[in-house]
């Protein structure tokens, strides 16, 4: 099965999809997101045929395909999978069928969970005028109210009333006169038959429904998502380091749409600001490392005599310590703002709160690991010896973003803002191995990749549900649902617990590999990030505490229900690899561990010896041992 093509095929499915579901009309809805489930559900059968096709006991890339692109300047197509790569595919294809699911009415309604807005009414009126006013919208100024529609022979009405500016509805008044509503305007045109009033939703609702049903096409949607789909297993599966920056900032269209244009509909601005602020940084930092990938062409050319971006021959080449480090540069601050690691993490707090639920899902659960995978897939193995430079300032990094997300996250009111705070501190962790240098670290942050796609894109499903029927991110409006909701709240219990890495919890096993790798490797440190753990269980219990446990405060939550089928589907997969993988990640770290060991004995790097006393004097160990 290693003949097969399969990266070719699960990069060519979602795109040649996108297209297709992109060019639907508008009306063509329910086709569009029929078509784009059944899509992604393939691409994951796809990404689970792949996996069992891999053999982890082979080294180098698998499933290699490699053709000349632009052939003048070295460029390819060129895919391959490794142990690290396959993982982090397969996550990807399992999160955008989810998304797809948990989005399905999402873009329908109220983004920030306020539903639909009413249709126009009509409704008969006995006196042949209308009323002014009373049923226009409250609190908005000039929004328009009840008209009069005349018969078929038309005859000479009052005059409805006028809406007011602010305030309650004061109703009022027929033919002649009547008082105004506050959000709306009423003009009447009587006629021999009973006339019929039609109530037209206020101002800023009929502002939403049209932005609903004008920019915000469920196809394009749709399309977006499957876009973002074909971008992340590109770049995972790229080979080339040319065709990974392509795909690497081409990732960048997608996301800012679904930012931009689907976030919540009452926070035009916020979102706005979110998605050119994502934008923004993601291009700088795809500036820097575009320089660092031109270097890298050159410094090629020098020494082969003919520039190329093939990753395999560029890892083998011989690269000055002084070039090293400016090229890690390029490429490390590129992947930290992607991640985002402290202190390149600003823009994640808003893009994870403005976007949607399922956009927020693919940013934190799986576009940010395109950071973390960039540092061992190209910094520490192009730049070995600028690694081994920077490795202190990246530990160092990394453990005050651990204590630095952990704390953040302890005083937000924002639920989204909240996990993508967290996350920030789980990012942590994960460069904390990575930059290590043993295997058991190493094999233990890329596990924790995968884990924390699981975990935090299991968070944000809940925090979305919860938005969903409540309409507001803000902890405090929450209090008392383990009561009203017990399964929901029995899914988010679980959420919480893997992130914070519970015994028994995927999360766990990653955590504790990262942990024991690094105090092999680094004592103080693994101290000092070990506590960590602690203000992880604050925060995640702490948000527990506030919206599932004590009296239901709100009168608003008594009415809330339970998870539906569809959101029951939804959280299904994640809630059941997340109990698997806490019990028994074998399989997962037998696809890992062989690649991320390759990839630290190639620039050196080995497992420290052991220092326990029996294998230090073997002698002194054994009975008899002294003569």
């Amino acid at each position: 099965m290693n003949t097969v093509p399969w990266l070719t095929i699960l990069l060519i499915v979602p795109a040649a999809g996108a297209v297709v579901v992109a060019a639907l009309p508008r009306r063509h809805a329910t086709l569009a997101k029929q078509l784009t489930l059944g899509i992604t559900l393939a691409v994951l059968v796809l990404a689970v045929l792949a996996t069992f096709a891999y053999d982890p006991d082979k080294a180098g890339f698998q499933f290699g395909q490699s053709y000349d692109w632009i052939s003048t300047f070295g460029i390819s197509y060129s895919v391959g999978a490794d142990g690290i790569s396959l993982v982090l595919m397969l996550l990807a294809a399992l999160l955008v069928p989810v998304v797809v699911l948990s989005s399905w009415d999402e873009v329908d309604g109220d983004a920030t969970g306020g539903g639909r807005v009413p249709a126009p009414t009509v409704a008969p009126d006995a006196t042949g005028g209308t009323p002014g006013g009373s049923a226009g919208g409250t609190g908005s100024a000039g929004g328009v109210g009840p008209i009069g529609v005349a018969g078929e022979i038309g005859g000479v009405g009052g005059l409805g009333g006028v809406g007011g500016l602010g305030g309650d509805d004061l109703g009022g008044g027929g033919g002649s006169g009547g008082g105004g509503g506050s959000g709306g305007t009423a003009v009447a045109l009587a006629a021999p038959a009973p006339a019929r009033t039609v109530t037209i939703p206020p101002v800023e609702a009929r502002g939403e429904a049209a932005e609903r049903h004008g920019r915000r096409s469920v196809p394009a949607f749709f399309a977006l998502l499957l876009a973002l789909e074909a971008g992340m297993i590109g770049v995972f599966a790229a080979t080339d380091v040319f065709l990974f920056y392509v795909f690497f900032e081409a990732m960048l269209i997608p996301m800012y749409f679904l930012i931009g244009s689907y976030g919540p509909v009452k926070e035009q601005a916020q979102r706005s600001y979110a998605a050119v602020k994502f934008l923004v940084y993601s291009l700088l930092g795809g500036l820097l490392m575009l320089a660092a990938v031109i270097g890298l062409y050159v410094v090629s050319a020098d020494n082969l005599g003919h520039g190329t971006f093939d990753f395999a021959t560029l890892r083998q080449m011989e690269i000055t310590p002084g070039v090293q480090k400016l090229l890690f540069l390029g490429f490390f601050v590129a992947f930290a703002i992607k991640a985002p690691l402290f202190p390149f993490h600003t823009w994640l707090p808003d893009a994870g709160a403005q976007s949607p639920t399922g956009g927020a899902v693919l940013l934190v659960g799986v576009l940010d690991k395109v950071g973390t995978f960039g540092l061992i897939r190209y910094c520490i193995p192009l730049f070995p010896d600028a690694a081994d430079y920077f490795a202190p300032l990246v530990l160092g990094l990394a453990v005050v973003g651990i204590f630095y997300g952990a704390l953040l996250a302890i005083g937000q009111r924002d639920m989204k803002r909240l996990v993508a705070y967290t996350s920030l501190a789980h990012f942590g962790f994960i460069a904390l191995g990575l930059f290590a240098f043993t295997s058991q670290a190493g094999t233990g942050a890329v596990l924790y990749m995968v884990n924390h796609g699981l975990s935090t894109g299991l968070l944000f499903l809940v925090v979305g549900f919860l938005v969903t029927r409540r309409g507001t991110r803000d902890v405090g409006a929450y209090g008392g649902l383990a009561k009203v909701t017990p399964v929901l709240a029995g899914v988010f219990l679980l959420a919480g617990l893997s992130s914070l890495a519970l015994p028994g919890t995927n999360s766990f096993v990653s955590e504790f590999l990262v942990l024991v790798g690094t105090f092999t490797a680094n004592k103080p440190l693994a101290i000092v990030a070990t506590c960590g753990i602690v203000l992880a269980a604050i925060y995640v219990l702490y948000l527990y505490q506030r919206t599932m446990t004590g009296p239901v405060v709100h009168e608003e939550n008594r009415v809330l229900h339970d998870l539906g089928l569809r959101e029951k589907v939804v959280v299904a997969p994640l809630v059941a690899l997340i109990v698997a993988l806490g019990v028994y990640p074998k399989p997962l770290l037998d696809i890992i561990r062989p690649t991320v060991t390759a990839t630290y004995a190639d620039i050196g790097k080995s497992d420290p010896a052991p220092t326990h006393p029996a294998a230090a004097h073997p002698a002194s160990a054994q009975p008899g041992g002294h003569s």
